[in-house]
């Protein structure tokens, strides 16, 4: 079985998972996805609500708006309910019905855009559609994800301290990318932390965010069309890029286990596995975090006919002990 680490004095942001009797090789995973909202996205969204608050821009009566692919929106959809904002989230046709149900549950509304732009893909026409509301209604006011520090700054503060304590010889750390907020406040901390941690971003085949070329991406999370505002690449030490059947695999290879994860801790445990694999350096403390948990993902990965009718029937056939084909930047 695997090897669960929950320290004295217990909370959420210290749950840590070894997988090493699930893949062969010791890989800690930092579960984000045991919060009120389900995922790492909690730690951002207050952080930048908050910001917004002292700064004054966010008062009584403001309506909160933001792009989002389904899990920053149910944070900020919580945040809204327990202070009494109004919140639209506006996302595309990839997010999770589940998801978008959720946040119309917590009272928030749900903007479906369903045609991506011919430049910027389904981002990029959401982007746009921000953007024309908020200059037309000067009530909205958008806190804007992909370029507000505090999206970073959360993890600064938390997440990565929080590995820090639990893992002080931290020799790895694997994160996944989409805004590039928690791969950034990690980065950082850790720059400065007393010993060297090697920073692996991990990203979805078809995303910008390190360049490359567009393609088709339909998991939620991770990945960009447009490069990430907020990502330098001068913290970052790898890039690993996980193709989306790859991430299928991985997450089915841990239901089977009993740990039912996101599509986004998909991608991050295959791509670190495969980066560990690579290195002729055993012994190494590997941490990877995971953004959060599959019950959101039961109607897309975890459902056979939404799976064979886009990847084929037989993506989850082949030997689930070889990595996959995945490229290194």
């Amino acid at each position: 079985m695997p090897v669960i680490s929950v320290p004295q004095g217990f909370n959420e942001d210290e749950l840590f998972i070894d997988l090493q009797s699930i893949f062969g090789r010791s890989l800690f995973l930092k579960c984000e996805g045991f919060n009120f909202a389900g995922s790492i996205k909690l730690k951002a969204a207050t952080e930048m609500v908050e910001a917004a608050e002292r700064d004054g821009r966010l008062r009584p009566g403001a309506i909160l708006v933001e792009s989002s692919s389904g899990n920053l929106g149910v944070a900020l959809s919580m945040l809204a309910a327990s202070k009494g904002y109004h919140f639209l989230c506006v996302t595309d046709a990839r997010c999770n019905l589940s998801t978008r149900w959720m946040m119309e549950a917590l009272g928030s509304q749900v903007h479906v855009i369903a045609e991506p732009s011919a430049t910027g893909g389904f981002l990029g026409a959401r982007l746009d559609y921000v953007r024309a509301l908020c200059s037309s209604d000067e009530r909205y006011v958008w806190l804007n994800q992909y370029t507000n520090p505090g999206n970073w700054r959360a993890h600064f503060r938390t997440t990565a301290p929080a590995i820090a304590r639990q893992f002080p010889g931290l020799d790895v750390l694997f994160v996944g990318v989409g805004t590039a907020g928690t791969l950034m406040g990690c980065a950082r901390y850790f720059r400065y932390w007393h010993r060297p941690v090697r920073i692996v971003a991990v990203d979805s085949v078809g995303s910008v965010a390190f360049g490359g070329t567009p393609g088709r991406r339909m998991i939620p999370g991770l990945g960009a069309s447009v490069p990430p505002a907020l990502l330098d690449e001068s913290y970052v030490d790898d890039v690993v890029r996980v193709d989306e059947a790859d991430t299928i695999r991985a997450c089915h290879r841990l239901a089977g286990k009993g740990f039912l994860f996101g599509g986004s801790t998909g991608t991050v445990v295959s791509g670190a596995m495969d980066w560990l694999d690579r290195q002729d350096a055993p012994g190494l403390t590997a941490v990877a975090i995971a953004p959060d948990l599959g019950e959101r993902y039961l109607d897309t990965i975890y459902q056979t006919n939404w799976l064979h009718g886009l990847y084929g029937e037989d993506v989850l056939s082949s030997d689930e002990a070889a990595v996959g084909s995945r490229s290194v930047a």
